[in-house]
């Protein structure tokens, strides 16, 4: 399912001109002076890397694909008035999906992207945003956004992790595997909890893992594997050579000592 906006916003620049003249004089543009930085930091330092560990890791997990647009701590803009409510920030993480994903933007305007909604939302709560995110924010995501799946994960707090599957037109939630851990249909992949460091911080973090199991590396995590898994061929060809190096001189040996000079075989 592709998350459209709803009548008026998907349709109203198309059917704009089929309007008899006196509703066109009504009809009311969508701003252009779109507010794309509120000021306001994220809850925490660590926060700040979730989100960004995140959006890496899919990032790197879809390359080179480019069909997707993956941001986040993005103001999304699905009214005209929003801008003038200050409920709400961008969503700590999104992804919409086959959208051009090489198109530069400060915000996701859905207006200006044929009134696409993200399909995945992950919220990282804290004490003190709470309520709102499972409240205020969940009911936007399922009423308006009509986003596929929506998760909110507490960088302090893993086991608050819950999540939410639009199916039948409201959310329904999402069931924990025997891992802690919650299925993204839209993604294809799993969302929980990895215990490790990144950055220069060891703590729980939320990370994405395959279906079978395998963590979604970051770009960062992948180039360190390739560099190990190069090493470790460079020192098995290295020994290999050093085999056969042992192997020829021994073989000299045995030459010589039957009376034969290997050098001039």
């Amino acid at each position: 399912m592709v998350n459209v906006a709803p009548k008026p916003i998907a349709k109203e620049l198309a059917d704009l001109e089929d309007l008899p003249l006196e509703e066109r004089v009504a009809w009311v543009a969508p701003p252009t002076d779109l507010i794309f930085d509120d000021g306001e930091p994220l809850e925490s330092n660590r926060h700040r890397v979730a989100m960004n560990a995140l959006i890496d890791s899919y990032q790197h997990h879809r390359s080179p694909a480019t069909d997707f647009y993956a941001a986040g701590n993005m103001f999304v803009y699905y009214s005209s008035t929003q801008k003038m409510n200050k409920d709400f920030r961008g969503p700590d993480f999104f992804v919409v999906l086959n959208v051009d994903g090489l198109k530069e933007r400060q915000g996701w305007v859905v207006w200006e992207e044929d009134g696409r909604y993200p399909d995945v939302i992950v919220e990282l709560m804290s004490r003190s945003t709470q309520k709102v995110d499972t409240g205020v924010k969940k009911d936007l995501y399922d009423q308006i956004f009509k986003t596929t799946d929506y998760f909110v994960y507490d960088p302090f707090d893993p086991s608050k992790l819950q999540g939410w599957h639009l199916s039948n037109g409201s959310y329904q939630e999402l069931e924990k595997n025997d891992r802690g851990w919650l299925w993204s249909e839209k993604l294809g992949l799993w969302l929980g909890s990895w215990h490790g460091t990144i950055g220069c911080e060891t703590t729980d973090w939320p990370r994405f893992y395959q279906p079978n199991g395998d963590l979604v590396l970051l770009t960062s995590e992948a180039e360190a594997r390739r560099a190990e898994t190069e090493s470790q061929r460079a020192e098995a060809e290295k020994q290999r050579a050093e085999a056969e190096r042992q192997r020829s001189e021994r073989l000299a040996a045995r030459l010589r000592e039957l009376g034969e000079d290997p050098d001039l075989m």
